[in-house]
């Protein structure tokens, strides 16, 4: 597929096959996009280029925000394109010229575009967007900085020193103080060590291990992990490496390399064989973002990946967004995952937020000559073999079939909340399961949410899932276990009340193949119902209740479906279609179950599968589940059973089940499929 922008008549090279036998993509297609998406931003840019409104919805912050924000993203994309040429060629020398017109434009206090300023005294989005511009200014140094007149210079120096003597939000907010006052200090500006130390100390206590974090307080793991929290660690070392903190910036550099040697070994499990990353936690709409870790690996030469499949998975990300209307027919990105949809953002998103997608073009960095852009690609791990992978730190089980190259993320770890101030769910972190082929319902109250466990009143008031607590995350040959417990809160028009008094939910789950067993331990008043869901599957078609009425299922005539079968407790069955279309498709249907709960602690158990093969969606897995008043038993159907013993009260790890030895079972393997070209 070629791309052509409404603004240029350029198109893509022709595919690469020989040496990019999966994508077709080579540098040169990596900086072909590049330009697209750089020419098609500029009829919304100001006379001076410091500003640049885009269309679309307007963030929290305004629009004279979202315009520095046009500019400071786009720039961000414009330093790795005009580095990665040696800031030689026509396009890189125009980019040079237009970014120099608007920093002196826009640093200017004077001038009619001028920019927003940093206000020290309290965090605002000219700080996010400071970054952008400090690290852009850095990887361009030669070709802008050191050509920009003392006056503008001055101008950058003085909008930047906004941050001295002030506080960000507590989160990854703190790395953007970092960039800029280090990079305020590699050219003589004034600066604060202790500010730019800030940031790196609050670093390390988000740190869970395994190289995965938490975004500040709490547990938020997700995509900033590799966008955010190792990427701007490792480009401040770049930044340091030359000045007073240069000692430092080596030993920080070498936790920060090994750090991110883990991080990406988890990291590349998470990608579809579509090239999906998994659709969970926010800011999704910076899309292909999610392969700047695997650039920043390579750029630091710390990734335990061979190069050809660094380019592989970074061009399947690319390629997955670009070949789903990302960018539209105009060559903008716009508020979405693939096509537009405002649900998938956050109020802080305006209509340049998605160009921190810019960020996935850090490989330009690297010279064509390096073994990243040279190798011939080798193929993901999603299209290999089946994988079941635990990540403890997160307590995150990764589940990936290569029939379908479908993965599953299963999560016990990540609840997207500030534990000092719960609030209403964030459908894309309170689910138990994600994956790349399915998107979550967005609307909690409105539609019947998927992978969750929701109490109801007699009354019809929903249970909204409270903090998580981890039990762990643990694999073997073939099969993995993971496990959390949360308390529910009640939730009642859009609004949180206090937690549900004498209720609790503990969720285990076993995966295995494309099969997942799960298994809840709930507490809750008599008379209350349980209700438990499987994926939402956009354009899914609901199969009738009458073929089985202990099981639900939605399929699409491609050979995707989500299915939930009652195993134990559950007394009935049904699917939700949504009349409103989540990030995937119109018309999303939700197949669940429900139980009326007896009082005290009860245990229920489900088959849950999300196939995109029709010869697994066929395939009826036998799985029995026997309970009895002090042991749970799952007996699999090779033959392996996995017990718990059934507390009579949490343990000190709070759990109600605890899991006893586990008989070993034959790896679930497939050969390895056939090269496939993403035409």
């Amino acid at each position: 597929m070629t791309h052509l922008s409404a603004n240029t008549t350029r198109r893509l090279p022709p595919p690469s096959w020989r040496r990019s036998p999966y994508s077709g993509w080579t540098r040169a297609h990596w900086q072909a996009q590049a330009d697209l998406l750089l020419d098609a931003v500029r009829p919304f840019a100001s006379a001076s280029h410091a500003l640049i409104a885009l269309p679309g919805r307007h963030s929290a912050s305004g629009p004279r925000s979202d315009a520095l924000e046009g500019f400071a993203r786009t720039f961000l994309l414009a330093a790795f394109r005009i580095a990665g040429a040696r800031g030689q060629g026509r396009e890189a020398e125009n980019l040079v010229d237009r970014y120099a017109n608007g920093l002196a434009a826009g640093a200017n206090p004077r001038h009619p575009e001028a920019w927003l300023r940093i206000t020290a005294g309290r965090p605002n989005q000219p700080m996010v967007e400071a970054a952008s511009i400090a690290l852009a200014l850095h990887e361009t140094r030669p070709w802008l900085w050191d050509q920009l007149d003392a006056r503008t210079r001055d101008h950058v120096a003085t909008w930047l020193g906004g941050f001295l003597g002030g506080t960000t939000v507590q989160n990854n907010w703190m790395l953007f103080q970092t960039i800029v006052e280090e990079f305020l200090a590699s050219v003589g500006a004034p600066h604060h060590e202790h500010e730019i130390l800030r940031g790196l100390e609050a670093l390390e206590g988000w740190h869970l291990g395994g190289g995965w974090y938490t975004d500040g307080t709490g547990r938020r793991i997700d995509h900033y992990n590799g966008w955010a929290l190792h990427f701007y660690p490792l480009l401040w070392t770049r930044i340091a490496a030359t000045g007073p903190r240069a000692d430092l910036a080596a030993t920080r550099a070498a936790t920060y390399r090994d750090r991110l040697r883990t991080f990406l070994a988890d990291y590349i499990h998470l990608i579809g064989a579509d090239g999906a990353p998994v659709h969970q936690g926010r800011s999704l709409t910076y899309r292909f973002a999610a392969a700047t870790p695997l650039w920043t690996g390579a750029l630091f030469d710390c990734s335990p990946l061979p190069p050809g499949q660094t380019r592989r998975a970074a061009s399947a990300v690319l390629r997955h967004f670009t070949d789903h209307c990302a960018p539209d027919d105009r060559g903008l990105l716009r508020l979405g995952w693939h096509a537009e949809h405002l649900p998938t953002s956050q109020d802080y998103s305006g209509p340049a937020s998605p160009y921190w997608a810019s960020k996935g073009f850090l490989g330009l960095l690297l010279p064509p000559d390096h073994p990243v852009w040279q190798d011939t690609e080798l193929p993901l791990p999603a299209e290999e073999a089946d994988h079941i992978r635990a990540l403890p730190a997160a307590n995150w089980l990764i589940q990936s079939t290569s029939a379908d190259g479908i993965v599953r993320l299963h999560n016990h770890g990540s609840d997207g909340l500030d534990p000092a101030r719960p609030a209403i769910p964030d459908p894309h972190y309170a689910r138990l399961a994600y994956s790349t082929a399915t998107a979550p319902s967005t609307r909690q109250a409105a539609a019947i949410p998927d992978n969750q466990v929701t109490l109801i009143s007699p009354r019809g008031e929903l249970g909204a899932p409270g903090p998580i607590h981890p039990l762990g995350a643990n694999c073997g040959e073939g099969i993995g276990h993971t496990a959390s417990w949360h308390q529910p809160r009640c939730l009642v028009e859009d609004d949180l009340d206090l937690p549900i008094p004498h209720a609790r939910i503990e969720t285990h789950v076993l995966a295995f193949g494309s099969h997942e067993v799960r298994i809840h331990a709930v507490t809750a008043p008599r008379g209350w119902q349980l209700r438990a869901s499987g994926y939402s599957l956009a354009a899914g078609i609901p199969a009738p209740l009458e073929c089985d009425p202990d099981s639900a299922r939605a399929s699409r005539s491609d050979g995707m479906s989500s299915t939930i079968t009652a195993l134990h407790g559950f007394i009935g069955a049904g699917q939700h279609t949504s009349a409103e279309p989540d990030a995937l498709g119109p018309k999303p249907t939700v197949p669940y179950l429900i139980g009326r709960h007896p009082g005290g602690t009860h245990i229920y158990a489900s088959h849950v599968q999300l196939t995109g093969s029709h010869h697994e969606a066929r395939q009826k897995t036998d799985v029995d589940v026997y309970v009895d008043p002090g042991r749970v038993e799952v007996l699999l159907p090779e033959g392996t059973k996995h017990t718990w013993t059934r507390l009579p009260a949490p343990d000190s790890h709070g759990a109600i089940l605890r899991p006893d030895a586990v008989a070993p079972r034959t790896a679930f393997r497939t050969p390895t499929a056939p090269q496939r070209r993403d035409a």
